[in-house]
């Protein structure tokens, strides 16, 4: 990632978090991959890893999501913090865990990820977690 695009998320998230401080709100990190589509099964592993990490490390995970149908190359992780106050102790937690490391040495080594972006984005509360009211199915 050039510079200047990490200063700019840098500046973004630190007005995020001036809000934050100043309201209860929830942050979501979406992260997208583009991963080697020949490698699916090994990203499946990868991320069946997080699902123990981050909640340890302080994260909500909300899943990883691989690709289905579509695009072959292109997986999601999404996880919750309650603000990107939260978000800065939990990277501080994955750095310090031994799994943690693992599985990022593990993602780098054989490749896995060929690209990887980071969105964080505030729910909206009148329109976050709601459930259907109608079943698909009889």
């Amino acid at each position: 990632m050039k510079l200047t695009r990490r200063r700019a998320i840098a500046g973004a998230a630190l007005g995020l978090l001036s809000r934050a401080e100043n309201k209860s709100m929830t942050i979501a990190c979406f992260i997208r991959y583009q991963i080697d589509p020949d490698q699916k099964d090994a990203f499946r592993q990868y991320a069946e890893a997080w699902g123990r990490i981050i909640p340890r490390c302080g994260g909500h995970l909300i899943g990883y999501f691989l690709p289905w149908e579509g695009t072959n190359d292109v997986a999601w992780g999404v996880i919750a913090f309650d603000s990107l106050a939260s978000y800065e102790r939990y990277k501080a937690r994955l750095r310090e865990d031994a799994e943690a490391r693992r599985n990022f040495a593990l993602a780098q080594s054989r490749k896995l990820i060929l690209r990887e972006e980071r969105n964080f984005l505030e729910a909206v509360n009148g329109a976050f977690e709601i459930p259907a009211k109608i079943a698909d199915h009889p």
